[in-house]
């Protein structure tokens, strides 16, 4: 089993912390693919925490998709994500990014198929403007801003001011998600570009032919593989 450097530093959430510290290890190789993570009371111990902040970090790793626990083998790595990951942002905050996405996933899968309901013909020029502004962007240079354009537009169709109030209020965090999102994806494959510009398209075409169903999916969709190219480097690569 590998000995982790595990040990409290800033003052943060305890859980977050040390999940970050752990994705760190994953990230690095330290941990690789198939590796046995120690037991929680070695966790316990080597952290200097209770177990329910153990517990709490593994089931975020858990529900990430980057460890599992098979019976009998204790708890194993399964991804890895991309090395630009932990450059990108601090271990500790990835928790804080990843918790975002989930928020969203649900908000704009919302905001989405409203739009698609209630969308006016200015609304979708808007939209189309910046998912055009966005595909620029990615080529060449930093995109979070034109990413945050396209999702902001989104949730102004929706006929809801409470919508793209929301995004308004997490701005920070959302543009910090997507900017580490779109570094990894910059940072890739072509393909991962591509599709990516695809996911956005999907949104675009479904609120323009006024299919709510739709437009919730291909938005939970993108959100749901936004995540999925944080965490996992074989994702599009």
């Amino acid at each position: 089993m590998t000995e982790l450097d595990l040990r409290p530093r800033r003052k943060e959430r305890l859980a977050d912390q040390l999940y970050g510290q752990i994705l760190q290890q994953i990230v690095a190789g330290t941990l690789a693919e198939g590796a046995r993570l120690p037991s929680e009371q070695a966790l316990c111990r080597s952290f200097g925490v209770s177990r329910p902040t153990v517990r709490e970090a593994l089931m975020r790793l858990h529900a990430d998709g980057l460890v599992a626990t098979r019976q009998g083998s204790g708890t194993l790595v399964l991804h890895r994500p991309p090395d630009r990951l932990t450059r990108l942002a601090e271990g500790a905050d990835i928790a804080g990014l990843l918790r975002c996405l989930e928020v969203r996933i649900g908000l704009e899968g919302q905001s989405a198929s409203l739009a698609a309901r209630r969308r006016t013909a200015a609304d979708l020029d808007r939209i189309a403007a910046a998912l055009q502004a966005l595909e620029a962007r990615l080529a060449d240079g930093p995109a979070s801003e034109a990413d945050f354009a396209f999702h902001l537009a989104v949730a102004e169709a929706s006929g809801n001011a409470l919508f793209p109030a929301v995004l308004r209020s997490l701005g920070e965090i959302i543009r910090h998600t997507m900017s580490v999102a779109l570094n990894i994806t910059r940072s890739g494959s072509q393909e991962r570009a591509r599709r990516v510009l695809e996911e956005h398209a999907a949104i675009l075409d479904a609120i323009s032919r006024k299919d709510a169903e739709a437009a919730d999916l291909a938005m939970r969709y993108h959100l749901h593989r936004s995540r999925q190219r944080v965490t996992d480097r074989q994702r599009d690569a």
